[in-house]
């Protein structure tokens, strides 16, 4: 069965590649697919793959792995369509495509492989590309060892201008970028950066070390995936060189693959506010992985609920003598949970972005409880006017709701920014905290607090 697609997501453009692709591999028009694959760019042919069912995904593979394209293509596609791809493809057909991919690429693609699958792969790699290869596998994936590229453009800092330029013509080609150029000295120890621009502009005898800029921004090869992308955005960097400990150059990590850890950590982020794991392809997984990857996410939300209704338990004679208070208890939860989500979402969002300076993290509390307090006191105040018109009994009700929104909206908004700055000096994700824990937390503030004060003030 086929998927229905929405034209407004991906535009009609996407929808007629989509159904042209359909139609030509039902009729097995292998030449007008080739053509068609070899003008359309790899990423919108990704996009292809993961709208199509299995059995077309493999037969449409199996003409896309007849062109020079199919590395790339398989670069951009979701790790487990990739998966699910290559799992029939011999490893002698395996080494020719990672030949013509680069390798931070080729890297990627072992490393998504099972070990003996991979091991079988680089048995039949070339020496030097076996080695490049492993060299970039011994780091953390989410590292910036384990997204750099070691095809870069280095230039001595004792040439000139001009050799320099003839050096590019000659290698830039098989290079990753080469609107940087990065200058060492013996070793290939960093001495300093120079942008192509610059280059052209200066006389052909001078010396690369008399015109590049000494201030290089680098990372290592442990710094975070996260730190890295921060830095390229901060300075809005095409690239950034990476060293080890002794400052030697090892690779570059450009701004494409940046784009894309931001796109992966927003994602892991929502995601885990939302209580549904942190696993990026979790819609394409089949409903049974999908709900064994949801479920523990969830006993936060059931746990809570448990105590919510306990605590209810113990308001019982409270609530037999006032049944009207059962019907405030969904706009005392629902707007508590709303504010604490929206004080996490911000704080989180701040912590992902460097907004937030942890210094300042009294401030930043202190912050949000006003506007919990002011919010508070101005969505008390209109359910108070709303309860005293339309309930004439108990005659203190509309102070029990007033009082009990301030009270659960002021507390809400000081937990929500409490939590992720908590989770995050204590060196955890900052983000699990806007899922079922703040929401589960608030529902039993919330019960407790409205019929504390509902038990005080009607009794009183």
């Amino acid at each position: 069965m086929k998927k229905t697609i929405k034209p407004e997501l991906v535009g009609k453009e996407g929808l007629v590649l989509l159904e042209t692709i359909r139609r030509l591999n039902r009729r097995k028009a292998v030449g007008h697919l080739l053509k068609l694959v070899n003008k359309t760019h790899p990423a919108d042919i990704a996009w292809v793959f993961r709208n199509l069912i299995p059995e077309e995904r493999h037969n449409f593979f199996n003409i896309v792995a007849q062109t020079d394209l199919v590395g790339e293509i398989l670069s951009e596609l979701d790790q487990s369509i990739m998966l699910e791809l290559v799992n029939d493809l011999t490893p002698q057909f395996m080494v020719t495509v990672l030949q013509k991919m680069a390798s931070d690429d080729a890297a990627d693609i072992l490393e998504a492989l099972t070990d003996e699958v991979a091991d079988k792969i680089r048995e039949f790699m070339a020496k030097d590309d076996r080695e490049e290869v492993d060299d970039l596998m011994q780091y953390d994936p989410e590292s910036a060892g384990g997204l750099m590229s070691p095809d870069f453009m280095s230039l001595h800092e004792d040439i000139s201008v001009g050799d320099a330029i003839k050096l590019i013509q000659e290698r830039g080609e098989d290079m990753e970028m080469v609107f940087y150029l990065y200058i060492v000295r013996d070793d290939d120890l960093l001495a300093g950066v120079l942008s192509l621009r610059e280059l052209l502009m200066h006389p052909p005898y001078r010396l690369l070390k008399n015109i590049m800029n000494h201030n290089v921004i680098s990372v290592s090869t442990e710094t975070d995936q996260e730190e890295v992308a921060h830095m390229v955005s901060r300075y809005n960097f095409l690239a950034v060189p990476v060293i080890n400990h002794a400052n030697k150059l090892l690779g570059i990590v450009t701004v494409d693959d940046v784009i894309d850890v931001i796109r992966q950590e927003a994602t892991e982020d929502f995601l885990q506010m939302a209580g549904a794991g942190k696993d990026d392809e979790i819609l394409l997984k089949s409903t049974k992985d999908n709900a064994v990857t949801r479920a523990p996410w969830l006993m936060a939300s059931w746990i809570g609920g448990v105590i919510s209704a306990t605590i209810i338990a113990f308001f019982a004679s409270e609530l037999q003598k006032f049944v009207i208070l059962a019907s405030f208890m969904p706009i005392i939860n629902g707007i508590g949970g709303n504010i604490a989500n929206q004080s996490s979402t911000i704080i989180v969002r701040g912590i992902a972005t460097g907004r937030v300076n942890f210094q300042e993290s009294f401030n930043i509390i202190l912050k949000e409880m006003r506007v919990g307090l002011l919010l508070g006191s101005a969505y008390g105040l209109f359910l108070s006017i709303v309860v005293f018109f339309a309930f004439a009994h108990p005659a203190k009700l509309f102070m029990v709701a007033g009082i009990s929104v301030m009270i659960d909206m002021t507390i809400a908004a000081t937990l929500g920014a409490i939590v992720p700055l908590a989770l995050k000096r204590l060196d955890i994700d900052a983000a699990v905290a806007t899922g079922p824990f703040v929401a589960t937390t608030m529902d039993i503030v919330g019960v407790t607090v409205f019929f504390t004060t509902a038990t005080y003030l009607l009794n009183f």
